[in-house]
């Protein structure tokens, strides 16, 4: 191994060098993604964070280089000067930028060796995860993993840029906090200086971005990490990303103009795409009824039916007892599955069954009408009016749910997802956004025999349904809006209450005693009575969103370091046991 000498600093990126540099002297440093010898000529794929180009060692050029380039084995750390030549006619690699040049070697360092690595650096390696992970220095250096870094980079850039053209301030708040647990768990970190007392991570900046507003900054956007000790899945990391944004004296309205524009911005900038504009509005319940979803993916259609009325008069009990128990009948129409064997229903009838349904009823439909194993319990006017109102076709297959409109909607959703991937329905080169607004502002936990608030307990009602919070709570609708695009939800927010006596009234109606909402959120209740303004805002998980970007399944390919799915670092072995003098200096006693 050699010194890093100044003659021997990189000059250009592999992957940036084009046919305009041919004649060029250049000096490129990387790794050894792979090295050939052909009849006395070795030939090394370079590879940098840019790209790869071929670096080709002739002995009648510079035979030490040569020589030297005889020892270099993958993922080998060198550096290389040369002359940029056109590679001759026929050899050409078009699926390179760099195919229709190599570069003839006239100087080599080597400036440090690697150990054979525990899986290929390629883009399609197929390694488990868990291998990648604690490797993760080295899965990062794979072409497609530097890719989606690179994305996640320009997506931040794309968004610094927008709001500082928007007149937004970029300001921090903190990460040392208070706790206050509603919703999901908290990190604790220990306070030694303060015995007995704990910090929180922040889940979100909601309070603070709040407090910036009666401050009057009146624009403010943070990238910031926020951290949530819940249940991970695919799609969740102990510590996430979000682009943090809110703003005064505005409405719905002027929220979703300036968020459009940020994903408008994105993605041209990002990919090149141009997104259109206004996007669709929908409402809460109208989204539920027709895609079993609170965030549809409106890539394709195989909406829901309500069949309840059609179905009525019926022989057949089992809708009959749903009906008169308030619940609802429902359909969804799979188009030309009416061929599907037993075993076929039997599986859909498990996807249906995730979200709660206890069955999963079906007919046939054939050219002379409707054909199940339960078709003798209806008539021939019962039959007809099915087929029209689901609008099904000869070769369509009907699926049916019949239960309340909770276990209907979140299992004919899940089915729908499920069929249009199975029959290459949904258009994976579509960007399809929706507003998702008039959710509910609460919910009724049958547990805690409570209201809860379905986004936040900041959010504002609709100001004309302010009387509903005493007479019937559940028809109040938020002011909440969510931001779906392609089945994901990629950014929520609200209008904020502004006023103390509303938000304290929603304190009441959550069973928070004033106690409580003293302890709790007291400096947000003082700094509602100092001419706090109407103000309102919203919150995207950039990871989520790079996710979709990126085309990529699973959020911990988005992000540099995450989390196992049990909430490990397998690279760095973290969280880990600390030692006794460190636990006594934080008042700490293990209780295992």
């Amino acid at each position: 191994m050699e010194p890093f000498t100044g003659e021997m600093k990189r000059t250009h990126y592999c992957g940036a060098i084009t046919t305009e540099d041919v004649g060029k002297t250049v000096t490129l440093c990387g790794w050894v993604h792979r090295r050939r010898d052909h009849g006395g000529l070795i030939f090394v794929d370079l590879r940098d964070r840019e790209g790869f180009v071929q670096v080709v060692f002739n002995p009648q050029v510079n035979r030490e280089a040569h020589e030297k380039a005889e020892k270099l084995r993958s993922e080998f750390v060198i550096s290389v000067r040369g002359r940029v030549e056109r590679r001759p006619e026929g050899t050409e690699n078009p699926s390179i930028p760099t195919g229709e040049v190599e570069i003839l070697a006239e100087k080599l360092s080597i400036l440090n060796e690697s150990k054979p690595v525990p899986f290929p650096l390629e883009d399609e390696t197929d390694v488990a995860e868990n291998v990648r992970l604690k490797y993760r220095y080295l899965d990062l250096r794979r072409p497609s993993m530097q890719r989606v870094m690179i994305t996640r980079h320009q997506v931040t850039r794309a968004t610094r840029d927008y709001f500082y053209e928007n007149g937004f301030l970029e300001i921090e708040t903190p990460f040392l906090t208070k706790s206050t647990p509603e919703g999901a768990r908290d990190y604790l970190v220990p306070s030694r200086v303060n015995p007995g007392a704990f910090y929180a991570l922040p889940q979100s900046p909601q309070l603070f971005k709040q407090i910036l507003m009666v401050s009057g900054y009146d624009r403010y956007f943070q990238i910031v990490r926020c951290f949530r000790d819940e249940d991970l899945r695919a799609d969740r990391q102990p510590e996430f990303t979000q682009i943090d944004v809110e703003m005064s004296f505005v409405d719905r309205e002027d929220i979703f103009e300036t968020m459009e524009g940020l994903m408008e911005k994105i993605f041209r900038d990002v990919l090149g795409v141009s997104v259109n504009r206004p996007f669709r509005r929908m409402p809460y319940r109208q989204a539920m009824d027709l895609y079993g979803s609170d965030k549809p993916d409106l890539r394709f259609g195989m909406e829901i039916t309500d069949i309840t009325e059609e179905v009525k008069g019926s022989d057949f009990n089992v809708f009959n007892r749903v009906i008169e128990s308030g619940g609802v009948v429902r359909a969804l129409v799979a188009p030309q599955m009416a061929g599907i064997s037993r075993s076929k229903i039997d599986e859909l009838t498990e996807v249906a069954s995730i979200g709660g349904a206890k069955g999963l009823a079906y007919f046939k439909v054939e050219e002379g009408g409707l054909s199940s194993p339960i078709a003798k319990f209806f008539g021939e006017n019962h039959l007809k009016a099915i087929q029209e109102k689901t609008g099904a076709e000869a070769g369509d297959m009907i699926f049916i749910v019949a239960d309340t409109w909770e276990v209907v909607c979140d299992s004919l959703g899940r089915l729908r997802l499920h069929l249009g991937r199975e029959l290459n329905l949904i258009d994976e080169g579509r960007y399809e956004f929706l507003w998702v607004i008039d959710f509910p502002l609460l919910e009724y936990d049958e547990e805690e025999k409570r209201f809860v608030a379905m986004h936040h307990p900041f959010t504002s009602p609709v100001p004309d349904d302010i009387p509903l919070l005493d007479e019937d709570p559940l028809r109040v609708r938020a002011q909440a809006y969510d931001l779906v695009l392609n089945g994901s939800e990629v950014g929520g927010g609200s209008i904020r209450i502004h006023q103390r006596a509303l938000q304290e009234k929603m304190f009441s109606l959550l069973n928070i005693s004033e106690e409580e909402a003293r302890v709790k959120f007291g400096f947000l209740l003082d700094a509602l009575q100092y001419g706090a303004p109407p103000h309102g805002g919203i919150a995207f998980g950039l990871d989520r969103l790079v996710m979709i970007i990126a085309g990529v399944d699973s959020i911990r390919d988005v992000i540099p370091f995450p989390k196992t799915q049990k909430a490990v670092c397998l690279m760095s072995g973290a969280p880990s046991p600390v030692g006794k003098e460190q636990l006594k200096e934080l008042h700490i006693k293990l209780d295992l």
